[in-house]
């Protein structure tokens, strides 16, 4: 039987925490997210280690979906279990965030944005992680035919209801988080969080996606920050056996060009004059907007974990290295 959990006393020593847009809320600049590590084909006791030691280490923030895992629901399901056992003293320590927006289950009504979906969806977030509430709900992506009155109107009533303290979205180009935040602040429930895919390799949110954000008063949580693993040292000698470009829908072996890993070298060997891993350089380089509140990372043991913590650690990147970096990604 595992040793009860009984939190570091220093966690909140040195995690320098970050206000998100206009609102109270402050979170840590880097987030764990559940998104593919936390199924039922990974040790549950890794799992719980890896979120245990996130606490342990300040990390405050758990971001979750609906359709994580796998299968879908196996990671509110294992996170509702780590909950139960270890950090229900904690609760109120804690900022657990969820989404709806794909594919949960059969029939019209799984599926997208409309008010049925996404309403019925977080009940059974919320059954699953065994909570009352979730401190973040998000739509998970845009739905081209359902009203965006009608989704937005959704996540208010999830707040009204108690539900959830906080709106987000995830996903939107920059004209539909400016109309969304338009109408959650007109609702009394202003936009929290817009949550993007940004790193080195996709830049696309510089086109407009943080203006809108900051203009709404709200804040960026980035996901993929290390484009799926790419930005990291595992591909930099060739793809390895059981690695994610092997073993995953979100990367393949094709995506591996050479030129791509001509231009991970070359980042790599800018991480390595500054003393650092390539993964912490691409955290590093996200969070230097500062509309990006957090990047949201994944682990898949403790050791990965505090690796990528420890981008938290180094010297602000300096316009030099900045350049440097640009002309590389040229």
């Amino acid at each position: 039987m595992p040793t009860p959990f009984v939190a570091d006393p220093g966690r909140y020593d040195s995690m320098p925490y970050r206000r998100a847009g206009r609102s109270g809320l402050q979170l840590p600049p880097l987030s764990l997210g559940l998104w593919q590590n936390f199924g039922t084909a990974r040790s549950f006791d890794t799992q719980r280690e890896i979120v245990l030691r996130a606490f342990d280490l300040g990390v405050t923030h758990f971001d979750l979906a609906n359709n994580y895992g796998p299968p879908p629901g196996a990671a509110e399901e294992s996170f509702g279990r780590i909950l139960a056992t270890d950090l229900r003293a904690y609760r109120d320590e804690i900022v657990v965030s969820t989404k709806a927006g794909y594919l949960m289950w059969p029939g019209p009504y799984g599926d997208f944005g409309s008010r049925k979906y996404l309403l019925s969806s977080l009940d059974q977030s919320l059954r699953r992680l065994g909570l009352e509430y979730v401190d973040v709900f998000y739509h998970h992506r845009p739905d081209p035919q359902t009203p965006l009155e009608e989704t937005m109107g959704a996540l208010t009533t999830a707040v009204a209801q108690g539900k959830a303290l906080y709106p987000g979205v995830s996903n939107y180009d920059p004209a539909q988080t400016t109309a969304a935040a338009a109408l959650l602040a007109d609702a009394g429930t202003p936009l929290l969080l817009h949550q993007p895919r940004y790193s080195m390799f996709d830049r696309h949110v510089e086109d407009g996606v943080l203006d809108a954000v900051d203009a709404a008063g709200a804040a960026a949580i980035v996901f993929s920050p290390l484009a799926q693993g790419m930005l990291t040292d595992r591909y930099l000698n060739g793809v390895p056996a059981g690695s994610r470009a092997v073993t995953s829908v979100f990367l393949h072996e094709s995506d591996l060009t050479e030129d791509v890993l001509r231009t991970v070298r070359a980042l790599n060997d800018i991480a390595a004059e500054r003393g650092q891993s390539l993964a912490q350089l691409a955290l590093q380089w996200v969070l230097r907007s500062p509309v990006v509140v957090s990047a949201i990372i994944g682990a898949s043991s403790v050791a990965q974990l505090e690796q990528n913590l420890g981008a938290l650690d180094a010297p602000a990147l300096t316009a030099d290295e900045l350049a440097a970096i640009d002309s590389v990604l040229e």
